[in-house]
């Protein structure tokens, strides 16, 4: 009598794992090519090899497929937590983070479905209390712990409100890629951090034959310090 080997049951966990991956590549693939208007959950389905109640088990709706397919494709690159890094000068440590961001931004595989579910944001409440907790938040926390170490070091104001001063960097970048209004660039960035920690009062020369302004006698303050008091001019 011949015994016949007996296969094994097929395992339920990689065939879910490999379901779910196939759904976030066809999401992302699919809001690059037609835009989020036009992506649907049926398209998704059928893109990934799904059936489409596959996915309805999984997620409520297209805007939460696509909001954990990109915060996967966010997580890949990190093998770990990220923090943004404390060389000591703070500005050197945004500009680095900032330039890392301009990178994601001008990404084809990044720009798409965060426009998407920015745009989605604007017209779904909950979904945009969803993207700002699941990635927006957590990004901003790493700036409110750099600054804070800043403050600590004596770099920043101890009386700043980290998470208001972060926004001098972030906010006017996110206006720029989102309504396309200049280019998104380093030059750009480092700009960015130049103007929000030295401010745009003119600045002071360096040593030489320039004449030294009389607010330039005195020793530099720590970065968000207020501006020593205007001198009169006494007349005779």
């Amino acid at each position: 009598m011949v015994t016949k080997p007996v296969k094994a049951a097929p395992d339920s966990a990689r065939r879910s794992e490999r379901s779910r991956r196939a759904i976030y590549d066809a999401a992302l693939a699919l809001v690059g090519e037609v835009g989020y208007p036009r992506t649907t959950i049926e398209g998704i389905a059928a893109r990934a090899g799904v059936g489409k109640q596959t996915i309805y088990r999984w997620w409520g709706s297209k805007a939460d497929v696509l909001l954990e397919a990109f915060l996967d494709l966010a997580a890949a690159p990190a093998a770990e937590p990220y923090a943004i890094p404390d060389t000591g000068d703070l500005a050197a440590d945004i500009k680095g983070v900032l330039r890392a961001t301009v990178d994601q931004m001008t990404d084809p595989r990044f720009d798409a479905p965060a426009r998407a579910l920015a745009a989605e944001g604007l017209v779904d409440a909950e979904a945009g209390r969803r993207f700002t907790a699941a990635l927006m938040e957590p990004n901003i926390q790493l700036y409110v712990d750099r600054l804070r170490a800043a403050q600590e070091a004596g770099q920043v104001r101890a009386g700043i409100d980290p998470r208001i001063a972060l926004e001098f960097f972030i906010s006017p970048l996110a206006q720029r890629w989102l309504q396309h209004t200049g280019p998104i660039s380093y030059e750009y960035t480092d700009t960015l951090v130049d103007y929000a920690l030295y401010g745009l009062a003119p600045r002071c020369p360096g040593r030489g034959r320039d004449p030294v302004p009389p607010e330039c006698s005195v020793p530099p303050a720590p970065i968000g310090s207020s501006p020593p008091p205007m001198r009169r001019k006494v007349g005779r």
